[in-house]
């Protein structure tokens, strides 16, 4: 079964920085991408970024270039969003995301909330 669990949201003030995880299991965590989407209040779900494991290439939204960075550990199947200078625009529920198999079906996890205080 895949899974995907977020943690290491919380609150923190502006300006300052939180790490997210991603922990990934059911899969060949090698062989596909993760993504981490975000949803503020009364918003859609929007894309933050990306990193492909095959070859590590990276994608990030542009309101986020420059503040935050994803990476992974393949060896703890976990990809990682590391988020500096937060702003209070920032503040949604976190989601990871990973699209499986020819036809690229979804998988999300359950999200974890990030508010950033001005």
């Amino acid at each position: 079964e895949v899974q995907l669990v977020e943690s290491g949201g919380g609150l923190v003030q502006a300006g300052g920085s939180l790490r997210l995880s991603c922990a990934a299991s059911g899969y060949s965590f090698d062989d596909y991408a993760i993504g981490w989407f975000r949803q503020a209040p009364g918003k859609e779900r929007e894309g933050v970024s990306c990193i492909k494991m095959s070859d590590g290439s990276t994608l990030y939204e542009d309101s986020v270039k420059g503040r935050f960075t994803i990476s992974s550990d393949n060896a703890k199947n976990t990809v990682y969003l590391q988020m500096n200078s937060l702003k209070p625009e920032d503040t949604a529920v976190y989601y990871c995301n990973t699209k499986i198999g020819g036809f690229g079906r979804d998988y999300w996890g359950k999200g974890t909330l990030v508010t950033v205080s001005s």
